[in-house]
């Protein structure tokens, strides 16, 4: 076949052809390098976090119609854009034409922060809004189900959707019978005085309308080219592979019998992330384009046919318009997929991911072939040799040759049948988190009873997520056939299915136990689902179900969300252009949402820029016996490879105490641990070549992963640290109860959006280095790059413009990756750029530390704690970084909001075998206030008084001292307190949900309140509105550039919520300088302009230019006497949660959030409020759904938003409400303002902590007596294995050592 002379499409309405095009290069890398187009970000390649977001418009000749879809841009191959037009975030608006209201909107209700994210955002509801210009709440959120955001916390974004709506603000949920928006909240009166309630931080009557026929028109001349042109397949081919287009059912037929291996491409989302992630390798690829036969919907008598190339999407939408049109007893199977649509992945996925393609990859945890295997469904085949129709049954999917395709054949359509009279058929599935996660175990279920007496004629039940396929458990069916649907019949198909449906200790995934509960748990919701059925169609025949069991058919998550926020109001004194108090927007929040924020991979390539791609271990601690370099230097492109012995005698860099290497050089100590650096002309050749790296290794013992194992083997780093008060031996002696106990909790990956990027580019004179970095330090990677090539530091130039998320993350590690990056660039004179893919990034970086908190605990009856003696371990991994700062802030911070008189607490570092662990915010406070809250909770229950009571009786009074011998003044803590109970209605919502417990058995729900001490002081938030009121001129007349070494040799970490206080008052100090100079001239002309006395400043020789410096605050810590003054001030908060859990599946619902935050006299609310949503919404990922697995052998399993699970929007609480406290007390803060960025992650644990509840409900009706402990992070799993019931005694153990586990508990 004759290749095609070129590819045509069109991107923002201009035409784009290509001559020589590579079916390898996907739509992303396309836009970025080639278009220059970079408003559309790289986040994870693999078409799960939507930072890729693009909207893709194709006609239909047939039916004349456009259709627009959002697609993820990493997984588009550009070779199946023929024809088709796409639209990015500089499509729609720019601020050098007009925005759109899109983009507005996002950016003026402050849904950007990074603002990495945002273009993502934008394309979704953009595409969204195309489709539908007035949408439901449903629509929304289910639009962005595909996005993930790290910073915002989700609810800013989707109050910017709801300005679209046509419907009102209110969550439509009335949980507990309450509108969220009757009266206030909770319809109680306003609290305190100096606040204000309001719901919105903007005002929606500014926005530009939204206007429909302003839109980009479809391209004319695609139109014209679908209508008219010859159809024939179009043929793309590079040296390595080719693609072939065909356009008629015949070419395809032909296609598929010349190269049967072929895979057959629609979406590209089942091949793609194959491609990308497991190196898989097609030489040919075939991929339909609008072949009508197979995007046929057709109504028979007997059931629905729908073409293999319908997409996901459109499958839904069709489902959706039979079950509307049909009666109910003929939709039962479509009812059932529609359940699993809503769920599987994101908007995005859904509409490029095709039926046949669901179908044919077959993968062990797809959700719809387990319901598609009970439902009788056929498959219609086609190849030249004629048609053949096979079964979509357990054969089928688990590819036995007899009953799957033949190479040459083509999946056409599938055959899905009507359900018939007393059939009924349900979908269930449990997974991490509740949208857009792979499923942990699916299930298909479907039993037919042919006619009202109750007897079995036919039951099929089908399961993903268990084995290597899906597994239908026929034996067990055929066993229970003839027999009534009571629950003796329950018992025994539950004890056979687990029997058939077994599942090996050591099973990919791991879960083990938890997969085999759940096997049986949905068998029981199958059991109570059916049966109600039945009691509704004859009464008399069934026994009606308890009533204490109805709630386990009801469905956990309510989707509407709203939220109230409370901020203070602005004194009348206070001059009206003064921008100090009131919610302004982000400075760059408009160039976020147009994608013309420039991030540091957005930066134009230079001219002969190589690129650098990193060699790591893939052994936990080994010796390196051999590297061999010689295929990876022979590849094409391949400029150099670098191992520690190029860089010989700066491979190192003294950090704090300890000598940190660069590159491994004769032993490795975790899998991700750098060895070479590979350098090549482009990204793909360089990481080509990287595969081509040949080392040998010799293990080493021991093999250390775990904190028991380093305590075992005695692997610390030095020193310990230990802080002690008061006589906590004597104590023990006097109080009336000790407990003892342990609480361990997991780590957290940073997941910042941007992943670690830098280009650094040599100057050619002076030896001098311009470094472009994504840091938050910028002075240390000067500093690290300076000392890596030997250079003065005043050589090198580290340039921060803006940082796409850090937390923590963007510090040691980068200056790591930037040595060796500019060891590069210094060697070969040329400019190198080093860009982590989020697979690399995840393994190589470590995350916030794992812990294990031990306890002892002397009590009162009362429950006043008068002694507490702890140890805090944490998990360092195999070098010190900052872990021995991230105990000792444990330390000084465990006593969170409690006066504890007599307290010893040590902390150790643990030296092992997995990636370095870093600064996280919060920085070791989330995990030692969890262990102090555990505590408390422990106490509570053996005084058998609530958490709360002893929460109050411990907590800090007003005038107090800390542990280390700080005083401190607790007033506004009790007010926190005393506020969140009555803002929460705390004690009538304990009544409720006390008697929603007591009335049902496998529902709970739980109620947690957490009060918060966070001491801030740790050697670009509001420094816009501190010029605008130092210097008395309009926001509009400032603008701030990103932060440089040039202009700021000496820069602060911006961390520790110190930014604003640091940057702020150097700011505020600059501007005073400035307005000593100009008070002459100001005074001279008073109604003069900026403009006039700058002028007249200049005409005087006056210098317009100051250095403001701001140099910390002074802390001390003296650890040998166990006192000191290490922190500046305390901000002070409290929040309470409300959760249901199901306990048969261990899903969980957050129902609503209270939080009152002391946040001193706020800069800009729109700004603190988003730090404490966005704080706590990771704080609750942390303590719930986020969780790393790594192997036995210390490889890290989760690499990526496929594995790891961020919270998404569904997670949020379906309520949300922020008050800030009036202001109160002046300090030497920035105009009396706090640091919030740290301290909302903890309060995310008052979600830890209702679970807790909600879990010690159901274990108390169940019998279960004793302490409740639970570890962190509470997952379904978790939950579901807490909940011990019958189901969970019902399954298999395994004997610990009889196999090896797929995962270990760090």
């Amino acid at each position: 076949m004759d290749r095609t002379p070129e590819l045509l499409f069109y991107v923002n309405g201009r035409k784009v052809t290509e001559k020589n095009v590579d079916p390898e290069t996907m739509l992303l890398p396309y836009l970025r390098k080639k278009l220059r187009l970079t408003g559309t970000k790289y986040g994870c390649g693999g078409g799960d976090c939507g930072a890729c977001t693009v909207m893709i418009s194709r006609y239909n000749p047939i039916t004349k119609r456009i259709r627009h879809h959002p697609a993820n841009a990493c997984l588009i191959p550009i070779c199946s854009l023929y024809g088709a037009a796409v639209t990015t975030v500089e499509g729609i608006g720019s601020t050098h034409t007009r925005i759109h209201p899109v983009q507005e909107r996002i950016a003026k209700c402050h849904g950007t922060q990074c603002g990495f994210c945002t273009p993502g955002m934008v394309m979704s509801i953009y595409t969204l809004l195309r489709n539908h210009p007035e949408p439901t709440l449903d629509q929304l959120t289910d639009a962005l189900g595909g996005n993930l955001c790290r910073c915002t916390g989700y609810r800013p974004i989707i109050d910017a959707c709801k300005t679209f709506c046509k419907t009102s603000g209110c969550c439509q949920s009335k949980e507990n019978g309450i509108c969220c928006l009757d009266q206030g909240i909770n319809g109680l009166p306003e609290f305190e005085e100096g606040s204000e309630t309001s719901p919105k931080l903007f005002t929606e009557e500014e926005f530009l309308p939204l206007d429909p026929t302003q839109e980009l028109i479809f391209p004319p001349e695609l139109m014209i080219m679908a209508e008219k042109q010859p159809q024939r397949t179009r043929v793309f081919g590079s040296e390595r592979m080719a693609w072939f287009s065909p356009v008629t059912l015949k070419e395809l037929l032909e296609l598929k019998f010349k190269y049967p291996q072929a895979p057959v491409v629609m979406g590209n989302t089942s091949v793609g992330p194959e491609v990308k992630f497991k190196g898989v390798f097609h030489p040919v690829i075939i991929s339909p384009d609008r072949i009508e036969e197979l995007s046929v919907i057709i109504h028979a008598s007997n059931g629905l046919t729908l073409g293999a190339g319908l997409s996901l999407a459109q499958v839904k939408d069709i489902l959706a318009d039979v079950v509307q049109k049909l009666p109910e007893e003929k939709t039962q199977m479509y009812q059932a997929l529609l359940k699993h649509l809503r769920t599987l992945a994101g908007s995005q996925i859904r509409n490029m991911a095709s039926l046949g393609g669901h179908i044919i990859s077959r993968h062990p945890d797809s959700d719809l072939n387990p319901l598609l295997a009970v439902g009788n469904c056929t498959l219609n085949l086609l190849s030249k040799e004629g048609k053949r129709q096979i079964p979509l049954n357990e054969q089928f999917l688990s590819k036995c040759p007899n009953a799957d395709l033949k190479p040459q054949e083509i999946l056409i359509s599938v055959n899905i049948p009507y359900s018939r009279k007393w059939e009924f058929v349900s979908a269930f599935r449990q997974a991490q988190r509740q949208e857009n996660a792979l499923a942990i175990v699916n299930s298909g279920m479907k039993v037919f009873f042919g006619e009202e007496d109750g007897i079995i004629r036919e039951l099929s039940i089908s399961y993903g997520g268990i084995g290597p396929t899906t597994i239908c458990a026929k034996n067990s069916c055929q066993k229970v056939i003839g027999r009534h649907w009571n629950e003796e019949m329950l018992d025994t198909a539950c004890r056979l299915v687990l029997d058939e449906v077994s599942l090996p200790g050591s099973a990919p995934g791991g879960k083990v136990e938890f997969k085999r509960t759940l096997i049986i748990s949905f068998l029981f919701k199958f059991y109570l689902e059916v049966s109600q059925i039945l009691k509704k169609m004859n009464s008399v025949h069934y026994p009606s179900l308890a009533d204490k069991y109805a709630s386990a058919l009801e469905d956990l998550h309510s989707r509407h969300h709203c939220s109230t926020l409370k901020y203070q109001k602005i004194g009348p004194k206070q001059h009206p252009e003064d921008p100090v108090g009131h919610p302004i927007m982000h400075l760059s929040g408009v160039k976020h949402a147009t994608g013309e924020a420039i991030y540091c991979d957005d930066m134009p390539p230079v001219d002969q820029e190589l690129f650098l791609t990193f060699v790591t271990s893939s052994r936990a601690h080994a010796k390196i016996v051999s590297i061999d370099l010689s295929e990876a230097l022979s590849m094409p492109g391949v400029v150099d490879i670098m191992t520690a012995e190029h860089l010989s005698d700066v491979n190192s860099f003294c950090f704090f105490t300890e000598t940190e290497t660069f590159l491994a050089t004769d032993k490795v100590f975790c899998v991700g641990h750098l060895v070479c650096a590979v350098l090549a002309d482009s990204e793909v050749q360089a990481k080509r070549a990287a595969k081509r790296v040949k080392i040998v290794y010799q293990d080493l013992e021991p093999q250390i992963l775990t904190i028991e194992e380093a305590i075992q083997h005695n692997s610390f780093f030095k020193p310990e640290r230990k802080l002690e008060y008061g006589n906590v031996d004597e104590a023990f002696k006097v109080v009336d109860h000790i407990l003892e106990g342990e609480i361990h909790m997991g780590g957290q990956e940073h997941f910042y959006m941007e992943t670690q990027s830098m280009l650094v580019v040599p100057k050619g004179e002076d030896q001098e280095m311009d470094v472009y970095v994504s840091t938050q330090f910028p002075k240390y990677i000067q500093d690290i790059v300076a000392s890596t090539l030997k250079l003065p530091a005043n050589k090198v130039m580290c340039h921060v413009r803006r940082v796409g998320g850090a937390f923590g993350g963007k510090v040691f590690k980068t200056g790591t990756i930037a040595a060796v990056t500019a060891f590069a660039a210094n060697k070969h004179g040329r400019a190198v750029r080093c860009v982590l893919e989020r697979g690399e990034d995840m393994l190589i970086t470590g995350g916030r530390h794992p812990y294990l908190g031990k306890y002892k605990a002397g009590f009162m009856n009362d429950g006043r704690i008068l002694a507490l003696d702890m140890e805090h371990y944490n998990n360092a991994g195999a070098s010190l970084d900052e872990s021995i700062f991230v105990i000792e802030m444990g330390l000084l911070k465990m006593d969170n909001a409690y006066k504890f008189p007599n307290l010893r607490c040590r902390g150790w570092a643990c030296r092992t075998n997995l990636p370095s662990n870093m600064a996280f915010r919060g920085f070791g406070f989330p995990q030692a206030g969890l262990i102090t809250e555990s505590c408390i909770m422990e106490v509570a229950a053996k005084c058998g008084l609530s958490p709360e009571k002893v929460r109050m009786i411990n907590m800090y009074k007003e005038i107090d001292q800390t542990p280390y011998k700080q005083e401190i003044n607790a007033k506004n803590l009790a007010q926190c307190w005393r506020e969140c109970m009555a803002m929460s209605s705390y004690s009538q919502r304990k009544v409720v949900v006390e008697k929603f417990n007591v009335e049902n058995y496998w529902k709970k729900k739980g109620l947690a309140m957490i009060p918060l001490k966070f001491p801030v002081g740790l050697g670009s938030r509001a420094a816009g509105q501190v010029v605008s009121r130092e210097l008395r001129m309009p926001m509009s007349n400032v603008h701030l550039r990103g932060t440089s070494t040039e202009t700021v040799p000496n820069a602060n970490v911006s961390g520790g919520s110190v930014v604003a206080d640091l940057n702020g008052l150097a700011v505020k100090d600059a501007c005073q300088t400035l307005l000593k100079r100009l008070e002459p001239i100001i005074s001279k002309n008073p109604k003069g302009t900026w403009k006039d006395w700058a002028q007249t400043a200049f005409n005087e020789s006056i210098s317009l230019s100051a250095v403001g410096y701001f140099r910390g605050y002074e802390s001390d810590m003296n650890w040998e006497k166990g006192e000191g003054h290490p922190f500046e001030y305390f901000v002070y908060g409290a929040a309470c949660s409300e959760v249901e859990i199901d306990c048969l599946t261990g899903d969980h619902k957050n129902i609503r959030t209270d939080i009152v935050m002391d946040v001193g006299r706020s800069i800009n609310p729109a700004l603190d409020i988003g730090q404490i949503e966005g704080a706590f919404i990771q704080g609750m990922g942390l303590y719930t759904i986020e969780e790393l697995n790594y192997s036995p052998q210390g490889v890290l399993h989760t690499r990526g938003p496929d594995q790891y699970k961020i919270p998404a929007i569904c997670d949020m609480p379906t309520q949300l409400h922020i008050s800030l406290l009036p202001p109160s007390q002046n300090s030497n803060t920035l105009y009396s303002s706090k640091g919030l960025g740290e301290s909302g992650v903890f309060l995310g644990c008052s979600v830890f902590f209702a679970i807790h509840d909600a879990v010690s409900a159901a274990r108390q009706e169940r019998g279960l007596r004793g302490p409740l402990r639970l570890n962190s992070p509470l997952t379904p799993e978790k939950i579901r294995m807490a909940c011990e019931d019958k189901f969970t005694k019902m399954i298999p153990r395994d004997e610990p050592g009889s196999y090896v586990p797929w995962n270990v508990p760090i």
